[in-house]
């Protein structure tokens, strides 16, 4: 992640929205919460809050993810879809472009992850105290050079993809914190929040919102 936080100048991705949820499409490079200090104080629930300022934060995606989240519009809603996340009842797809051939068709990454104290905040695999991560995967195409893959997490780790591809030799492309070298030289993250499934607060009805993946 570099020093200057320069978030796109583009206008709200409303895929969804009616009394008790919104749901956009986040751009990379964009926090979704603010950071410390005035000068990342511009990010996604911000600019939400001045169309609906009564939207709330449910879940987040990294700064240089972009893809589908959802915002609550009521407490009930919050609390209704934090339960879900919480249960682990809510399913969401990734796409990510990663380095390196991978031949095998899907498979399962079950790693434990704690925080890299010392470099926070990255994250690292730790099978003694980390907590419990599973990502499960399915190749998409790819070459002798890069693999496309569609992520399907089982956990909700910070950091838990990027981790996960770089522990098998494929760090996602364009990470800054988890590629080197050719790796690492990309214009973004190659990273994006494809779909999102989860039962409406009013209701239970199963919704499911996708945001097409921009690489």
């Amino acid at each position: 992640m570099t020093d200057t936080y320069a978030p796109p100048d583009v206008p709200l991705d409303i895929v969804h929205e009616d009394h008790e949820v919104l749901v956009v499409g986040k751009p990379h490079g964009l926090l979704s919460v603010p950071g410390k200090g005035a000068h990342l104080a511009d990010c996604l629930i911000a600019r939400i809050q001045t169309v609906c300022p009564h939207a709330l934060l449910v879940h987040r995606l990294d700064r240089d993810t972009s893809g589908v989240m959802v915002f609550a519009l009521s407490p009930h809603a919050q609390r209704h879809l934090g339960l879900q996340f919480e249960k682990r009842q809510i399913k969401k797809t990734y796409v990510a472009r990663v380095w390196g051939k991978i031949a095998d068709p899907s498979g399962t990454i079950d790693l434990p992850l704690i925080v890299d104290w010392p470099n926070r905040p990255k994250q690292m695999v730790d099978p003694e105290n980390g907590r419990a991560a599973i990502t499960e995967w399915k190749r998409m195409r790819g070459d002798d050079q890069e693999t496309r893959l569609r992520l399907f997490p089982q956990t909700g780790r910070s950091h838990q993809l990027r981790v996960h591809c770089q522990a098998i030799g494929h760090p996602i492309l364009g990470d800054p914190f988890y590629a080197d070298g050719p790796a690492r030289d990309h214009t973004r993250l190659m990273l994006h929040s494809e779909s999102i499934r989860f039962r409406h607060p009013d209701g239970g009805r199963t919704m499911r919102f996708s945001v097409k993946t921009p690489f």
